[in-house]
């Protein structure tokens, strides 16, 4: 019995979990997506709050351009830049129609730790770091944040512990920035987790704990951590409204980029955004700063993996952090690590249900195949979770739901239409471990075209 129904009662309530237990590719655009001045309210934050988060890294940005100079660039702000593919727009066209202009967010090479964790970790362990000062009085807001770039502040940070649960990036964002600042940080690693994540946060001084179990005993012993010991700071993936805003500030960033390319987004020019999902927490945010800068213009799609369907299976059923895939006996094991997560963040689901217009799911060669694709026709390396946006534009093309129509999404908008696919992470995958990815995704490829 699952939540008091047996599997055929849930199965006959939700036709679309045959597909998800048959682990096939499925896509369920959400009937209930809902005009974005109606559903925001839903979330409990503001863009007050988002521009808060902004504010605030833009006080760190000195700290930031002096301690880690790859972002000297940037003057301290961690940002990712947008790549037109124009080679795989046409490879897309011809498998499902004109797919209009397709575009690329590199977050899979944002500085310090290279995914799209390196928004909201850094933001949070950053804003826990001013709260601490700030309360010492060894910082004053108007000060030269830069000025955390000494002994004696490492020395006062040393004094706290800092700890979360992860299957990768999130740990090694928030170890890398953690340790930097002269917190004890300690990352609690799942099994999907990379060898070479471990060996960078260790590296850099991190204590690493590792388990034969998943994400969530990670977080649960994070928690567990955090609990026994007040001066911890535990980072809820699951639950994080600090977290979510840390992404949110990517919303407005991406309006000016747009803007720089000459990228129209309106009614008229719909933008699609495709977000590899795992507990929903970084796609959520990115999704809620989209929805605030782009309205009705922008739909957002969270994408997943076969094997690891938590959030279209949370918002599907409405259950939301009540289900984990496994209660239906699928295994939450792919090769997507970033995304091999069983049970969704309960806040996210619920606070996005009425803004996020689909979910899907993608199997693992398919994701290797996307991988090798973009490689050779853009010479683009990402990991294999960030491939997961890559065949949103032909589900979008595809769906038979009525979304398109429900949505005012005419051929003619459509064809104006601008798909965004967001790369959550990948450039600092070590060249071997890539190689392999690419050597497996070139094998799928010729056994396809040679099918």
């Amino acid at each position: 019995m699952i939540l008091g129904k047996s599997l055929a009662q849930w199965c006959a309530e939700y036709p679309l979990l045959d597909e998800l237990i048959a682990l096939h590719e499925t896509s369920w655009f959400n009937p209930g997506v809902a005009p974005v001045a109606q559903a925001l309210a839903d979330v409990g934050l503001s863009a007050a709050d988002v521009a808060d988060a902004s504010a605030r890294l833009q006080r760190f940005a000195p700290y930031l351009a002096r301690v880690f100079p790859q972002t000297a660039g940037s003057g301290g702000i961690i940002e990712s830049d947008i790549l037109a593919l124009p080679r795989m727009q046409a490879w897309l066209s011809g498998q499902g129609g004109d797919v209009g202009a397709l575009w690329l967010k590199r977050d899979s090479h944002l500085p310090i730790s290279g995914s799209i964790k390196a928004r909201g970790g850094i933001y949070e362990v950053l804003k826990h770091a001013e709260e601490l000062a700030l309360g010492a009085g060894l910082l004053g807001l108007d000060d030269d944040y830069a000025c955390l770039d000494s002994d004696e502040l490492r020395a006062f940070f040393g004094g706290y512990q800092v700890a979360v649960g992860s299957t990768g990036n999130l740990g090694l964002s928030i170890g890398i920035i953690s340790a930097r600042l002269g917190f004890r940080a300690t990352v609690h690693m799942s099994a999907d987790a990379r060898q070479w994540k471990k060996d960078k946060l260790r590296a850099h001084g991190v204590s690493v704990v590792e388990y034969a179990s998943d994400y969530s005993v990670a977080v649960e012993q994070g928690r567990r951590q955090a609990e026994g010991d007040p001066r911890c700071h535990f980072v809820d993936d699951e639950n994080s409204r600090h977290l979510f805003l840390g992404y949110a500030v990517a919303g407005e960033r991406l309006k000016q980029q747009l803007a720089a390319a000459s990228v129209v987004v309106d009614a008229e020019h719909p933008l699609f955004v495709y977000l590899p999902c795992g507990v929903g927490g970084g796609p959520g945010g990115v999704a809620f700063g989209l929805k605030l800068a782009f309205g009705d213009a922008v739909h957002c799609l969270f994408a997943e993996p076969t094997h690891s369907p938590c959030m279209l299976l949370g918002v599907y059923s409405g259950r939301h952090d009540e289900l984990a895939v496994q209660d239906f006996a699928i295994d939450n094991r792919t090769a997507a690590d970033g995304l091999a997560v069983g049970r969704p963040s309960g806040f996210v689901g619920r606070a996005m249900q009425r803004l996020i217009d689909g979910y899907y799911t993608v199997s693992d060669d398919q994701l290797f195949r996307y991988l090798a694709l973009l490689e050779e026709t853009e010479g683009q390396r990402l990991e294999p979770s960030a491939l997961a946006g890559m065949p949103g534009p032909l589900r979008v093309l595809d769906e038979r739901q009525g979304y398109r129509q429900r949505m005012g999404l005419t051929p003619q908008r459509m064809a104006r239409a601008t798909h965004l696919v967001w790369a959550t992470g990948g450039s600092m995958v070590p060249e071997a471990e890539m190689d392999s990815y690419l050597a497996r995704g070139r094998q799928l490829l010729e056994r396809e075209r040679h099918a």
